[in-house]
């Protein structure tokens, strides 16, 4: 299982406002049960099987260009451990113990 930290920016639109594409990639990521995510203030994380994330990753780049925009800047970052179980609410735990 990996945990994918992904920021879709949307770029050429009418606005500066990012909330109406933001929505938009989360109500594609509500009609799947395949990846877990979260919605941060500044970017999305999933977690899953990589595949799964990555073939994800593409539908929500698609996104903006449906509603518009005429560019997209997508930064992904992966955290692929695979010597033990990894977890978002793992990850987060372990920083609570140590403070």
């Amino acid at each position: 299982m990996v945990i994918v930290e992904v920021t879709i920016v949307p770029l050429g639109t009418k606005t500066t406002s990012l909330s109406k594409y933001v929505a938009g990639i989360h109500e594609l990521l509500k009609g799947q049960d395949k990846v877990g995510f979260d919605l941060t203030p500044m970017g999305t994380i999933l977690e899953g099987e990589l595949d799964q994330c990555l073939e994800l990753i593409r539908k929500m780049h698609e996104v903006p260009f449906e509603n518009e925009a005429k560019r997209v800047s997508t930064q992904i970052r992966i955290d692929d451990r695979r010597d033990i179980k990894s977890s978002m609410d793992r990850k987060i735990k372990s920083v609570k113990e140590k403070l």
